[in-house]
């Protein structure tokens, strides 16, 4: 850690965020623990079948669970006077992130598999099968750990550090960010928008008179609208707070205030994050809902073919 930034970053920055993280902290592990036991038990009891949809959305259920377990951790160890050895706060930091960077990537996949299934449904009989959706959850559990030790596990064998307060030096190199925010949130990003709006243009354009078929699509495209508000409200900030940090970190910014701001700013920001775990409840519910009316992918593609077939 950089005992500089260190000192900048004081007694004052706590004591502005302290109270900010028990307001959101708390809380978001009531609900979020909660909303997301009630979620993986109707995953677990309930469902009798599981689809691309559910195997992907219990997945998430599972990161964000484990994502709010977490927090009585984080909150012991933000705390200025507890102190521990750095490779367990890389540790506890690389725990943290993965569940994050694994909602993200569950989350892209939740969109690309939609997209496929209702865009091109010649493809999804190919690429989309229960056994295929979790061998990616598979993946990217074995990915975000990876990266996660590889960029948040501090190498440096020091004792006495204040852990989630400022990540390691080695962390902030310019190829470590750019591929953070390229591949942690723009691409995810870019890729959650393009597959959103084309599935929402395709479902408005074919929507039929049959009073049925308006409200399966208007339930899916629900689900699209809120898993990409409850990307966007949780994840946009903490990046550009990241991209902040890193920048006054490149400049070599000294003004103490501008550090404070911009940490404040991250912090906040990571508090925002984590009430995902019980935004994501909303994608549950609608979920839920539409496998209860049995609104599932395939009458929506057989629906697409044949307005396709109409165009052709």
């Amino acid at each position: 850690m950089n005992m500089s930034n260190d000192s900048c970053l004081s007694v004052h920055t706590s004591s502005i965020l302290r109270p900010i993280q028990l307001a959101t902290y708390i809380p978001t592990f009531i609900l979020g623990f909660t909303l997301n036991s009630f979620a993986l038990w109707i995953f677990c009891c309930s469902m009798k079948k599981f689809t691309e949809a559910s195997i992907y959305l219990m997945n998430l259920a599972i990161l964000d669970f484990l994502l709010v377990l977490s927090l009585p951790t984080k909150i012991h160890f933000s705390q200025d006077e507890v102190k521990v050895s750095s490779h367990m706060c890389g540790f506890l930091q690389s725990l943290y992130f993965t569940n994050m960077y694994g909602s993200i990537y569950t989350i892209t996949f939740i969109s690309l598999d939609r997209y496929i299934a209702i865009l091109h449904p010649f493809w999804a009989r190919a690429l989309r099968s229960p056994r295929k959706a979790i061998i990616t959850c598979v993946i990217i559990w074995v990915f975000v750990w990876s990266i996660s030790l590889c960029t948040f596990f501090n190498k440096d064998n020091s004792e006495n550090v204040r852990c989630f307060h400022n990540l390691s030096d080695n962390i902030w190199s310019p190829q470590i960010i750019i591929s953070l925010e390229m591949f942690g949130f723009v691409i995810p990003m870019i890729i959650m928008f393009y597959c959103s709006i084309q599935i929402i243009r395709t479902l408005m354009v074919s929507l039929s008179s049959s009073v049925e078929s308006k409200e399966s699509k208007h339930v899916i495209i629900r689900i699209i609208i809120c898993n990409l508000v409850v990307f966007l409200i949780c994840f946009s900030f903490t990046h550009i707070g990241i991209l902040l940090q890193f920048l006054v970190r490149r400049q070599n910014i000294l003004d103490c205030t501008v550090r404070k701001h911009i940490s404040i700013f991250v912090q906040v920001a990571l508090c925002i994050s984590n009430i995902n775990c019980c935004l994501d409840a909303l994608c549950y519910y609608f979920a839920i809902k539409e496998f209860r009316a049995k609104l599932k992918y395939k009458p929506i593609v057989t629906q697409v073919e044949n307005v396709n077939n109409t165009l052709v």
